[in-house]
């Protein structure tokens, strides 16, 4: 009995070093997300790729992460979160280094491609292990946390990317995941304890269908936005895309509840309701993210450099905001907080109309990105957080994944259809920019107005 109990206590969790943990492994999606879009006008110069190739440098990595998500959530379910955790970022690290030693276009695509399928794996395992180990109040508090640090963590990525592109080159922006790799696995061995193991059973057959759909609605998309009319192969795309996803549907509902996406979770109007806010807001937000540092370096002729600094205001004021909005959450629930943000990204997307990139950064950009930061800062955490308390511990894998790979394909459709503004140049491209800006106001004014309609007034008990 002795040792039992002192084996218990040894697998305890340690609440601190698994948000470390985390936080360490989210980061390396959102640094290297926002890195590499920095970098894209410096990879289409050294590899010599078209526009439709700087959208794949991002789509490739963002491709599988959107599809997988479901099912790198629903194998922490089964295998155990802490062991696909490790795994995860062990897939990432390598292809990391694929990306820095590509010779070409295709190979770095490839590696891009085993990148998202890593962050597939990490990114709903490290958010599953979170929403175990806090409950209640600490909870919001863990998440909000979590939110602030890897917003920090993004702000850091484009001015450092920057300064590695002007200073060793492109390449360099891939190795800076390998430290911060090597210590989240580190930890993870020491610290964080396993948890999930034999939960859920695995569903391949919807794992592959969600694949096919993701992968044949945004071929068709990134076909469409790089020449402005649908051909017959972006056609081809699009429909079996929509059979796919079909058939998805059919596979998950006959599966009930062994399904990688049980239908039944959408029997709650206010997990819907989350769902339809992250693709609006997450598909505008991946919008801005890609294309205002493009915009900047090719319209306005900043350096990589100052582009990525350019993003720190709207990093910093997320990640300042995001622990503070976290606790907010959990006193009043997500619905007021959910409702504001997303209306006041609105306003701030509105006043990047006055964007420009040879005037005044002071005052044609940075305005438009502070409201936008305040925006978001009033939502991630709370969007986050009502998430995971919104289904039991046994499902919080699955519904992690659900939600990063909504927000993650949001984004994957933004990027697609961004093809349209990258394709342009000159005036043009500032006036196709300006366009986005007020599709990305209208999605975010959605966003908060379906918060508002399917939230409940008080916070729900938490299910974790």
């Amino acid at each position: 009995m002795a040792r039992d109990q002192a084996e218990t206590v040894a697998r305890a969790p340690n609440p601190r070093w698994t948000l470390v943990t985390c936080i360490l492994a989210s980061s390396l999606a959102f640094i290297d997300g926002s890195v590499v879009n920095v970098a894209l006008p410096a990879i289409g110069h050294s590899l010599g790729g078209a526009a439709a190739d700087l959208q794949w440098t991002m789509n490739a990595y963002t491709l599988p992460l959107s599809a997988l998500l479901l099912m790198g959530g629903a194998a922490g379910d089964h295998y155990g979160r802490r062991r696909l955790l490790i795994l995860g970022i062990g897939l990432f690290l390598l292809a990391s280094v694929g990306c820095a030693l590509a010779p070409g276009i295709g190979l770095l695509l490839a590696a891009r491609a085993l990148q998202g399928l890593g962050a597939a794996i990490l990114l709903p395992n490290s958010l599953a292990i979170l929403s175990h180990t806090f409950s209640g109040p600490a909870k919001g508090r863990a998440v909000g946390t979590w939110a602030s640090v890897s917003a920090i963590s993004a702000a850091i990525g484009p001015p450092l990317g920057g300064w590695l592109i002007n200073n060793v080159g492109w390449r360099a922006i891939f190795y800076i995941n390998l430290p911060f790799g090597a210590l989240a696995i580190l930890i993870a061995l020491l610290a964080v304890r396993e948890s999930g193991e034999g939960k859920r059973n695995l569903d391949w057959r919807g794992a592959s269908l969600a694949t096919l759909a993701l992968f044949g609605l945004t071929w068709a998309l990134t076909l469409w936005s790089s020449t402005h009319h649908m051909s017959g192969t972006g056609w081809i795309g699009l429909v079996g895309g929509l059979i796919a996803l079909g058939l998805f549907l059919w596979a998950e509902r006959t599966q009930g509840d062994k399904a990688m996406m049980p239908l039944g979770l959408f029997g709650s109007r206010a997990f819907g309701g989350l769902t339809l806010v992250t693709l609006l807001l997450y598909g505008a937000m991946g919008g801005l993210i890609l294309l205002l540092p493009y915009v900047l370096i090719v319209g306005g002729g900043y350096s990589p450099l100052s582009a990525g600094a350019a993003l720190l205001p709207f990093s910093i004021l997320i990640g300042g905001g995001s622990r503070l909005m976290g606790r907010v959450a959990e006193t009043i629930g997500p619905r007021w907080p959910l409702t504001i943000g997303p209306i006041v990204c609105g306003a701030g997307f509105a006043l990047l109309v006055r964007a420009d990139p040879h005037a005044s950064f002071w005052t044609s950009i940075l305005p438009g990105m502070c409201v936008l930061a305040l925006g978001m800062a009033g939502a991630v955490a709370p969007l986050t957080t009502a998430v995971l308390s919104s289904v039991e511990d046994e499902y919080a894998g699955t519904a992690s994944g659900f939600n990063s790979a909504i927000a993650r394909t949001g984004g994957l459709i933004a990027t697609a259809l961004a093809g349209a503004v990258i394709a342009q140049s000159g005036t043009a491209l500032v006036a196709a920019f300006h366009g986005a800006a007020l599709v990305g106001a209208a999605l975010a004014i959605a966003a908060g107005l379906v918060a508002f309609l399917t939230l409940p007034a008080r916070r729900s008990p938490d299910k974790g």
